[in-house]
């Protein structure tokens, strides 16, 4: 037996932040074998800099917290029916989060540059023909949602991820661009690898998981290219929580 679904995005020009890795080359390998016209960024010079299959996808190097590197790539689109604001990081630099310099690097890491991106590339997605209109999905996280000390700037900045969601579903409501978010839960993901390695950090993880195991980026992928389909042309200013139950406790 099988359930499983399948999309066809044909002709669609997307755009995924940080499609070198994880959740974001998860979600970039799916839309590219669906047809898309699929563009990643990443923070190294090249794909050759890179151990992903980057085949089918055109390569930007991004640095998110410089506005110049983001208006540079915004040029570069006239037109885009999908924007996946994935790119971001918890402890960026290896800096302590708890800190002022490390809570403002985070912040600006996870939130201030993929606000600004999305507002650089608001006429290329106004411009979008798709059926439904031009999407933009934001990944969010569980953090913004429950406390998780080590990383209050990341946590910060993605409940603001879940405000700009709210707010600019608002403001494009009428240009014909949706906004929406997903908050994953504990994903496997070379963001969470090194907690594999403290066996205390994983149990207290699973402890928030009824389901009691981590997600995979094939459980998230998905969730995101549905929301950029036409048959979900009526959701906006949504937040989709896929975190194995882990809001319910």
């Amino acid at each position: 037996m099988t359930a499983r679904v399948t999309f066809d995005f044909t002709g669609t020009a997307v755009l995924i932040t940080g499609g070198t890795s994880g959740i974001g080359h998860a979600t970039a390998t799916l839309f590219r074998d669906a047809g898309a016209s699929v563009a990643i960024t990443g923070t190294k010079p090249t794909t050759a800099d890179y151990e992903a299959d980057l085949s089918g996808m055109a390569y930007h190097q991004l640095q998110i917290t410089e506005e110049k590197s983001i208006d540079a790539l915004a040029q570069k689109f006239t037109r885009l029916d999908v924007l996946v604001n994935n790119a971001g990081a918890n402890f960026p630099g290896g800096l302590d989060e708890s800190k002022p310099e490390g809570f403002d690097a985070s912040v600006a890491l996870n939130l201030t540059g993929p606000y600004r991106l999305t507002v650089a590339l608001y006429a290329a997605l106004k411009s979008s023909a798709a059926a439904g209109g031009a999407s933009v999905v934001n990944l969010a996280s569980m953090s913004a949602l429950r406390a998780v000390p080590l990383v209050p700037g990341y946590g910060a900045a993605k409940a603001g991820i879940v405000c700009i969601t709210r707010n600019l579903a608002v403001k494009w409501a009428r240009k014909g661009i949706r906004v929406n978010a997903v908050a994953p839960g504990t994903i496997d993901t070379p963001m969470t690898a090194p907690m594999h390695g403290a066996s205390e950090l994983v149990e207290s993880e699973l402890a928030h998981i009824p389901l009691r195991r981590f997600g995979s980026v094939g459980e998230i992928a998905p969730t995101i290219a549905f929301l950029c389909t036409e048959q979900s042309s009526y959701t906006s200013g949504a937040l989709f929580v896929v975190d194995g139950a882990s809001d319910c406790v």
